[in-house]
Parts: structure tokens; C-alpha cells; sequence
């Protein structure tokens, strides 16, 4: 489709970007709208996927018909096969009557289902039916009704891995993935990243009816090299708090960095990161590893000298301990198992994990349970010491 066609399509629906990922997904949407085709949106959370679903709908033949979008999220397990579904009067507690789901109202339109990997195991089956014959069977009911419905989900999860892990139907996958759309993070639109900040200034200043902010230079360049884990959502937030709370309109990259959470550690880029913690880290896992090799070196040395003596290559020197303490045979002879088992037990005690496992808890300790004061005395990131205290059961 030519490129007019996406502008416009950007234009009414509020999108801002030029991305060669956005511009992509748009074009995917496009193409895939006249046919009834399923089609599953993926994107991390905050990327604006629930826009995708709209421009399907709009320029497909079901244009007219209606649209529906369900946090399949947010429903409780226990009603949800009601909500889509449906339910006949008296079919469980609180049923008074006859309830239309979702599927039966959006019949002849399309419905939109995101977060669709939280959906049950049950209600997967019964989507899957939908998707294969476009039945269903209202919940309490023996009586199967049909359905034409355009089905597009959405999911911020790897559903390949909920596949693996055996919460996700793998047939069910397949039948939704028909066509993907991958709509790209914000850190991957680096060049749509003021665009965006300068449409929510423009519009927070027109709803409140004040000046709209501006980024000077080192504030602009802070903006873009920040990793926005929220995405475009929390690009929104921050533009706006910063608008109604800063009085001065002129915003610095000091006024900005009040603004963006824990950036001095893991939010920046990675080669920032990667020379801060991480760098860190991995000095500490050589150390340990280094005295590892050292311990594990003096057993060997320990046990080669034992086995030595015990073959009379070796006699402890007459001015030693040993001169006054003559090492009797019987006592020497059933040290070797013992010697073994040692050093098994040192090398498998003195592991990497055990050490650093009691590293952490001492440092716990030493703070009372303070994570923050922690993780300043192993000289690591917080984020890092909760990973590892979730890894090692130190909760």
C-alpha cells in the first residue's frame, strides 16, 4: 500500500512516529484488513497495541459491524466463559437470566481480545472451537450457535514460551498467529522519541491552558538515550507531570533526571550498564573464581603430600610437629578415603552460587533486611540484588 495511505492512517488515528518498525506494522494491519484472517499483535506493554485492532476493523468489510475489545486480563477465571460466551438463565449462582457473551454480540464484526495469554486452559478450548468452526455453547447450555466474528488478540508475553511452559494451547497459538504484527518498543523508535515528547507537551498545554514545555539540548539527548521500559505510555506520564509541576517551561536534563526513575543504573543504555554493574559483577565472579582455583589447588597439594607420606616418599621433618607426634600407621592408612571426601565436599560447598548466596545474606543481615543499604555494600544495582535474592530464596 503506498505511503500516503499509512499517513493518513496515522493522522486519524492519533499515531506519531516515521519508524521504519512502526511504519511496518501499519502497512502489515493495512494489508491484512480486507480479508477475515486472524491476527495476533505482539509489543511489550505501553507500545499502543490497542490501536492496531481499530485499523483492522475500520478498513475491512466488517467496518459497519460491531467492534468489541475485551481485557481477557481483567475478567475473573470464574465468569469469563460467561462474559464471552454467554449463559443460559439458572446455569450457576446469580444466572437470572439469559446473557448474550461477547461472541454472540459481535457477530457480522470484529472482536478484540487482548492479553489474550491470561485466558484459561478451559476457555482457551472453547476460543479454539470458535476460531476452527465458529461455534460456541453458552455456558449451562447443550445447544451450539454459530458465529462469524473477526478474531485479533494481543499480548505483551511470549506465548511460544507459554507453550513450553504448558499455559498456552499450542494448536490455539497457531490458529491466532495466522498474520503477526510486531509493533516495535520505544527504545527502538529512538527518532519518534521527541516527536512523541513534543505531542503530549502540545496537548497537556491546550487541556490546561499554559505554555508548553521544551527540552534543551542535553535534556533532548537524556530523552532519547533513556531505555523507557513503559514505553510510549510512560513517555506520556512524564511529559505530563513535568508540564503541570515544573513551573520554568524551559526543562534542563537536571529538571529532567528528578523525572526518570533509577537512572543512574539500569534505565540508561546498556554500554552504560554494562560499565557500571555489570562490569562490577563479573570483576567479583573472577575473584571468587580465582580463589576457587586456589583452595581447590591446596587440597590437591594437601592430598598428593598425605599420599606420599603414607608411601614412605616423603618423612615429616624431625623439627616439626610431627617429631613429637610420629604419625603411627594404622592412623595413616584409612586417610585417603577421608582426604577424598573432603575435597569433594569443598568443591561442592565452595561453589560459585553458595558463595555469592552467602554474600548476599550476610549483607542482609549486616542491614537489617534494608535492600537498598545491600545492595550499596556489594556495590551492585538493587534491580540486580532482587533477581538474586528471587534466585537464591532469600525472601
Amino acid at each position: 500500500m503506498a505511503k500516503v495511505d499509512i499517513q493518513q492512517i496515522k493522522q486519524r488515528f492519533g499515531i506519531i512516529g516515521n519508524s521504519l518498525g512502526l511504519n511496518r506494522a501499519i502497512d502489515v494491519a493495512l494489508q491484512v484488513a480486507p480479508t477475515d484472517m486472524s491476527v495476533l499483535i505482539t509489543g511489550e506493554s505501553g507500545v499502543g497495541k490497542e490501536t492496531f485492532p481499530q485499523i483492522i476493523h475500520q478498513n475491512s468489510p466488517r467496518k459497519h459491524g460491531q467492534y468489541i475489545a475485551v481485557n481477557c486480563g481483567a475478567i475473573p477465571e470464574g465468569t469469563i466463559d460467561s462474559e464471552l460466551f454467554g449463559h443460559e438463565k439458572g446455569s450457576f449462582t446469580g444466572a437470572l437470566a439469559d446473557r448474550k457473551g461477547y461472541f454472540e454480540g459481535s457477530d457480522g464484526g470484529t472482536i478484540f481480545l487482548d492479553e489474550v495469554g491470561e485466558l484459561p486452559i478451559p476457555t482457551q478450548a472453547r476460543l479454539l472451537r470458535v476460531l476452527e468452526t465458529g461455534e460456541f455453547i453458552k455456558v449451562g447450555s447443550s445447544k451450539v450457535q454459530k458465529t462469524n466474528v473477526r478474531i485479533v488478540a494481543a499480548t505483551n508475553v511470549n506465548l511460544m514460551q507459554a507453550v513450553a511452559d504448558g499455559k498456552f494451547r499450542e494448536d490455539l497459538y497457531y490458529r491466532l498467529n495466522t498474520v503477526p504484527i510486531q509493533v516495535p518498543p520505544l527504545r527502538e523508535r529512538s527518532e519518534d522519541i521527541l516527536l512523541l515528547f513534543r505531542k503530549f507537551a502540545g496537548d497537556c498545554a491546550e487541556k490546561y491552558r499554559m505554555p508548553a514545555i521544551h527540552l534543551d539540548e542535553e535534556a533532548r539527548q537524556l530523552l532519547t538515550s533513556y531505555r523507557w521500559p513503559g514505553n510510549v505510555r510512560e513517555l506520556k506520564n512524564i511529559t505530563e507531570r513535568i508540564s503541570v509541576i515544573e513551573e520554568n517551561r524551559d526543562v534542563t536534563a537536571d529538571i529532567l533526571r528528578q523525572y526518570l526513575p533509577d537512572l543512574t543504573r539500569d534505565k540508561l543504555p546498556v554500554l552504560v550498564k554494562q560499565e557500571s554493574d555489570q562490569k562490577i559483577f563479573n570483576s567479583e565472579r573472577e575473584i571468587l573464581y580465582q580463589v576457587l582455583f586456589d583452595m581447590k589447588k591446596d587440597v590437591t597439594e594437601l592430598k598428593k603430600l598425605v599420599h606420599d607420606i603414607m608411601g614412605g616418599n616423603i618423612q615429616p621433618p624431625n623439627d616439626s610437629a610431627y617429631a613429637h607426634h610420629p604419625i603411627h600407621p594404622a592412623a595413616v592408612h584409612p586417610v585417603e578415603a577421608p582426604i577424598q571426601e573432603a575435597e569433594d565436599v569443598v568443591e561442592e560447598s565452595l561453589s560459585l552460587e553458595d558463595v555469592e548466596k552467602e554474600m548476599i545474606r550476610k549483607a542482609l543481615e549486616r542491614h537489617n533486611g534494608r535492600r537498598k543499604n545491600a545492595a550499596a555494600d556489594l556495590k551492585i544495582s538493587e534491580r540486580t540484588l532482587y533477581r538474586k535474592i528471587k534466585e537464591y530464596n532469600l525472601e
